[in-house]
């Protein structure tokens, strides 16, 4: 009888074990490495759509920054109790301006191919991006509260870069 007693406590204490090793694993990757968001409007339209959930890494801002065009999740300079997602468009040093629906960098036409074809939005800048800060903008440029409203986004708020759309199953995709 005894043996039997001490199997059954084994299996509890492993099954136990499991399950701590399960919940620590699942925070850490959590803080570190992945988190989910949820988009709650259409200002990335059409790259993110209301209701996508989307996975972001942590991760890879750790070796290499920002770079144009990634679509990164960052807290509200306004109030960083609320996450944002947009795209960055301007980088430390640039000078970013919007004319005629189009976007310059130092002066120069920057092709932009995710945003709707045919978009037309109001002219902007020019603006200079200071050292340690991004300038981002929605896709859907004239729907979007970005940096055209709330100024440059200061790095120490950046989060992560969204790398997968995993929910609706329908809108499955790599964020680009």
């Amino acid at each position: 009888m005894p043996a039997i007693g001490r199997e059954r406590g084994s299996v509890l204490g492993e099954l136990f074990e499991s399950l701590a090793i399960a919940v620590i694993l699942a925070v850490l990757i959590r803080l570190f490495i992945f988190q989910p968001f949820f988009i709650p409007s259409g200002s990335m339209e059409p790259t993110l759509m209301t209701g996508d959930r989307i996975l972001v890494s942590k991760l890879g801002y750790y070796f290499h920054e920002p770079r144009r065009a990634d679509v990164i999740v960052f807290r509200y300079p306004r109030d960083e109790r609320k996450a944002f997602v947009k795209r960055v468009i301007g980088l430390p040093g640039e000078t970013v301006e919007l004319k005629d629906s189009r976007l310059l960098i130092n002066g120069r036409p920057v092709p932009e191919p995710y945003l709707p074809a045919g978009l037309e939005f109001a002219d902007f800048g020019p603006v200079k991006v200071p050292p340690d800060s991004l300038f981002c903008l929605g896709d859907n440029r004239n729907l979007s509260d970005d940096s055209r409203v709330w100024g440059f986004m200061p790095r120490k708020n950046l989060i992560g870069k969204a790398v997968v759309v995993y929910w609706p199953l329908g809108h499955l995709k790599v964020v680009r």
